[in-house]
């Protein structure tokens, strides 16, 4: 059996973020100590190390399940599909649905549940969940969808991936100017053509589980019962490097292809130095140049939305909405991601 992306969609939020609306903030150290640099030399650092110059930020009538809707109606449409014969609804994110300026998540029902009922999808067999998986949940949501569909439990599964991370972010913490907000979606089923070919997964828990977590504000005058998106930056680096390659090499292998099949590497857009050193490293495991073009970027102008950051990157490119980055049938996809747990995941797919 062959399973298949057969439609995609994304939501863009149309508020823009510029790097030099951060100009003037108070930044504090996480151990909240006051930061003296000045905030122009701060911003212009973080830009040189992320490559982020503004990112886009979902309006305030609008929640993580609205933003996952948009994107999830558009993969319905793209894929002709009756929105009737999903089996599945398979909805990634971390923090559920958080209004403006809440202090609150809000997940009871499951976002999943409001994506259907927004859908207006009526089938009680559409079976609606959400996955906290860190940033790689999309990835991994399309990893249980071919599975419900191998096992012969699915023909056709919804997985999206939303966030809203702008209202979860502390603003006297510089890692504030990574997030963003948005959502991508695909529609998985069963075809002729070869679509997923292998995949890899893991959680890595026993040193590295909370280089992300959920953390009080810099700014210790700031009320403590109030919890932000907190990181260890650094940590966060040198795990990804050490694990990330190695599990793509690992899904690479498993998959039969080679390296110099590989068109192009999705990978999950958190911060643009570290995910170039991932694709140098995961090429010298191979003994082999880092081909130009092979990893597509939307950071620059998206920021990292997390769980949406990979399906709206894919959801562009096939789409023809990528400058300079084409699809042609055919070609061999690694998706690759990692995030708060700490996971990793990849998948080869081919186009």
């Amino acid at each position: 059996m062959t399973i298949r992306i057969t439609g995609t969609g994304s939501y863009i939020p149309s508020l823009i973020k510029k790097n030099s609306d951060f100009r003037g903030h108070s930044f504090y150290t996480i151990e909240g100590n006051a930061i003296d640099t000045p905030t122009d030399i701060i911003v212009e650092k973080f830009k040189g190390i992320t490559g982020i110059s503004e990112r886009r930020y979902a309006k305030k009538h609008l929640k993580t399940s609205d933003l996952g809707a948009e994107a999830a109606e558009k993969a319905i449409l793209d894929a002709k599909i009756d929105r009737e014969s999903l089996d599945y609804i398979i909805c990634a994110h971390n923090f559920g649905d958080v209004k403006h300026n809440a202090i609150q998540s809000d997940i009871l029902p499951c976002l999943a549940a409001r994506v259907k009922h927004l859908l207006k999808i009526k089938n009680p067999k559409c079976v609606a969940y959400d996955i906290l998986f860190g940033c790689p949940g999309w990835v991994e949501g399309v990893i249980q969808a071919q599975a419900y569909i191998r096992a012969g439990m699915a023909k056709k599964c919804l997985v999206i991936g939303s966030e809203t991370l702008s209202r979860v972010t502390d603003a006297y913490d510089r890692d504030s100017m990574i997030y963003a907000d948005g959502a991508g979606a695909c529609i998985v089923e069963a075809s002729e053509d070869i679509g997923i070919v292998a995949h890899e997964t893991a959680s890595y828990t026993h040193d590295e589980v909370y280089h992300l977590f959920f953390g009080n504000s810099n700014n210790k005058s700031e009320d403590e019962n109030v919890r932000f998106i907190k990181m260890y930056g650094r940590k966060i680096y040198e795990f990804a490097l050490s694990n990330v390659p190695a599990a793509m090499k690992s899904c690479l292998d498993n998959s039969g292809y080679d390296i110099s099949d590989v068109k192009k590497i999705l990978i999950h857009q958190a911060n643009e130095k570290m995910d170039e050193a991932i694709i140098k490293r995961f090429y010298r495991l191979y003994n082999t140049p880092v081909p130009e073009g092979i990893m597509p970027m939307t950071i620059h102008k998206l920021g990292n939305s997390s769980v949406a950051t990979i399906p709206t990157l894919f959801d562009l490119i096939r789409k023809g909405q990528l400058k300079d980055h084409e699809l042609s049938k055919g070609d061999i996809i690694i998706f690759a991601s990692v995030g708060a747990g700490m996971h990793i995941n990849a998948i080869v797919y081919k186009y």
